[in-house]
């Protein structure tokens, strides 16, 4: 039996899948949305200011990340037009080092479209929620796209304009729509 709030969410158009919000409490959707707004002002902040510029990379932006849920460790880098899952931040882990330049996408959610058929309502699938791990010293090139479940390796680094589906392996450059390795770092 679904829950009286999906049901009502249902009812007022919120075309949510039954699979992850088909059982949840009225309290559970509350803190969940305005933990999402919190998110998303905070986001937009990193996002798109100038006021104290010079500290926004190294200081504010992996500051504020920490306080929406993202695991961070020292001197990370975050460019200005960066994208994270603001709805599984918690899901994020970015280790020392670790280097994101402008207008990447950090996703930990997609559709899971293993169960997808014609005449299917593609609203009611579910998520593949899976994390993200940005290993030490690595580095998102500009534009760069990373998908649910993805590992950076320590060192390695991600070509401007890449879609990362596989984990890259440490210490190596890849690039590309999908991302594949095409050197690897010498000693």
């Amino acid at each position: 039996m679904l829950s009286l709030t999906y049901r009502f969410m249902k009812f007022i158009g919120l075309n949510f899948s039954e699979e992850e919000y088909g059982q949840i409490s009225f309290l559970f959707a509350v803190k969940r949305a305005f933990r999402g707004l919190m998110n998303a002002m905070l986001l937009k902040y990193c996002m798109y200011s100038v006021i104290l510029s010079p500290l926004n990379y190294r200081k504010i932006r992996p500051l504020l990340w920490r306080v929406m849920g993202a695991n961070m460790g020292k001197d990370c880098y975050i460019g200005y037009e960066v994208y994270l899952d603001v709805t599984h931040s918690d899901m994020i882990t970015l280790e020392d080092h670790v280097h994101i330049a402008n207008r990447c996408f950090l996703l930990c959610h997609q559709r899971d479209l293993s169960n997808y058929h014609i005449g299917d309502d593609y609203a009611k699938l579910g998520y593949n929620i899976r994390p993200i791990v940005l290993k030490k010293g690595c580095l998102l090139g500009t534009g760069s796209m990373i998908m649910p479940g993805v590992t950076i390796g320590e060192g390695a680094i991600v070509g401007a304009g890449s879609l990362v589906t596989k984990d890259i392996p440490a210490w190596t450059i890849a690039m590309g729509r999908p991302a594949k390795v095409i050197k690897v770092i010498p000693q």
